[in-house]
């Protein structure tokens, strides 16, 4: 046992999480791992709960419990849309990391990393079961950070040639174009029409901000058959006649999407065809034809967080990297 256990907890600021240097390989490996458990019914997580200042804005607790990762604790997560005028980030938050067998806090560590590199894991593991495996062009609306870490998880497992990018802020598509040709060394072309950057790819990714009322941008026709997407923003950038196209609509949680019904959102969208639990158990199967329309609309759950956490807290042990509070 930790001999500092109970008497410590080891503090991670956003330069020490990332300078814990887990992998986007890693974490999808995780993720993947963690939905399995959740498919066998062996996780705990409540429906996330939250208070709400803003309009679109919200500030959320979620807990989470996965013991076969002997993980437990809770991220405290607020997104703002309007931060980005005031220079700061649209997420930010912290998780709090708990020794499963004591409940007492090990870590205390900022969530922002974690935030983005997860989300882009999730569509990863999504698009693994739900797209098709030569798929290798994608387009990317929203050219924030989660454009591109959800990228960079779907280089992991795709053969990606080229990406469309698209933001209603034409210089924010540009400066990612030229950004994620550098870094991920894929051909990145900006367009300033988001009906180009769907109808010419295998995957789309809207991650824009979340909106209670959709701006409904994607229209019918525009998802070419054979086409996987991924809604990190909600529905916000689709038309319902367009979400109402695909063969199957799936979703990380079936509960947590309820309550978001109930709250406001997803008020016209297709049944739920499976979670990703599900997927990943086999006890419903992925994609069967290639010509079919799917869609994950993962929103984010405390598990992906939970999953993710404790392998920084042991990569930050090993590395001697953080700074240890009194408890």
């Amino acid at each position: 046992m930790n001999s500092r256990l109970g008497q410590e907890l080891l503090y991670l600021s956003h330069a020490d999480v990332v300078a814990a240097g887990l992998g986007m390989a890693e974490i999808i490996t995780a993720l993947e791992c963690m939905f399995r458990e959740k498919g066998e019914g062996r996780v705990e997580m409540p429906p996330k709960i939250g208070i709400h200042t803003m309009p679109d804005a919200f500030i959320h607790a979620m807990p989470a419990s996965i013991p076969g990762q002997k993980a437990a604790g809770m991220k405290w997560v607020g997104g703002y849309p309007d931060n980005s005028k005031r220079g700061l980030p649209y997420i930010t938050g912290l998780l709090i990391l708990n020794d499963p067998e004591t409940g007492v806090p090990i870590a205390l560590m900022d969530c922002t990393w974690i935030t983005a590199q997860r989300t882009g894991a999730a569509t990863a593991v999504a698009a693994k079961y739900l797209a098709r495996p030569e798929s290798a062009t994608v387009g990317i609306l929203g050219c924030g950070v989660q454009g591109r870490s959800n990228l960079e998880a779907l280089q992991v497992l795709f053969p990606l040639k080229k990406v469309y990018a698209h933001d209603k802020h034409a210089d924010r598509a540009a400066v990612y174009a030229e950004e994620m040709s550098a870094q991920r060394r894929i051909e990145v072309v900006p367009v300033s029409d988001p009906r180009e950057a769907v109808v010419a790819s295998d995957i789309v990714v809207t991650a824009g901000p979340i909106l209670r009322t959709p701006h409904a941008t994607i229209q019918r026709g525009w998802l070419a058959e054979g086409t996987f997407a991924s809604l990190v923003d909600f529905d916000s950038y689709w038309h319902p006649s367009a979400l109402h196209e695909v063969d199957k609509f799936c979703t990380d949680d079936v509960p947590q999407l309820h309550h978001y019904r109930d709250i406001g959102y997803f008020q016209d969208i297709p049944a739920i065809y499976a979670d990703l639990g599900e997927l990943v158990t086999g006890r419903k199967p992925g994609r069967e034809k290639p010509e079919e329309r799917t869609i994950a609309c993962n929103l984010g759950l405390a598990l992906d967080d939970i999953a993710v956490a404790p392998l920084i807290y042991e990569r930050a042990l090993e590395k001697g990297i953080g700074t240890w509070l009194p408890l």
